[in-house]
């Protein structure tokens, strides 16, 4: 899971309940089962999950973390070893390679999909410019996933294919 090492000291929110979860009445619940919903929306954008059902989703969602991470903090470090992906519900970040900014994310943008698949060096940092709410999904959790559900793992083999295949026809061009 995330650790305070890996994003600094921001607040935690735990990630609500998926919808096979309890059930209670009232305006809590129902603004829980908004964040959630947003968790699936903003998951369902990135390329890696592109295939995944409205089922699988949730359970990304579920296995997620919600995290704040303070402005100027560094989320990821060009060259440390990743084992976490991160989608960014609110605030913006930087992207640097070799102390170059590269490019800027916001809202609904995703970095260290890749982390999931194997352990490797990021090659690239991320700052956090402003306040950053990130939703975290860790290698070990994600691999429980993957170990639990064969279409699951169909699916993400899938997108990585058509992610292959679009990036062999541009260096072809």
């Amino acid at each position: 899971g995330v650790t305070s090492a890996t994003v600094g000291r921001g607040r935690r929110h735990p990630v609500p309940p998926g919808p096979c979860g309890p059930r209670p009445d009232g305006p809590r619940f129902t603004a829980m089962a908004k964040r959630t919903n947003q968790y699936v929306e903003s998951i369902a954008e990135v390329p890696l999950f592109s295939a995944c059902s409205r089922s699988d989703l949730n359970r990304i969602a579920r296995l997620s973390e919600e995290v704040v991470v303070p402005a100027g903090r560094r989320v990821v470090e060009e060259g440390a070893l990743g084992d976490q992906f991160f989608v960014i519900m609110d605030g913006t970040a930087k992207v640097t390679r070799r102390g170059r900014r590269v490019a800027t994310l916001g809202r609904g943008d995703a970095f260290g999909e890749l982390s999931l698949l194997v352990r490797s060096p990021r090659n690239a940092t991320v700052t956090a410019e402003t306040d950053l709410d990130v939703l975290v999904l860790g290698q070990r959790e994600f691999s429980g996933l993957v170990d639990t559900a064969p279409g699951f793992a169909r699916k993400l083999l899938a997108a990585l294919a058509e992610r292959l295949r679009e990036a062999d026809a541009r260096t072809i061009q």
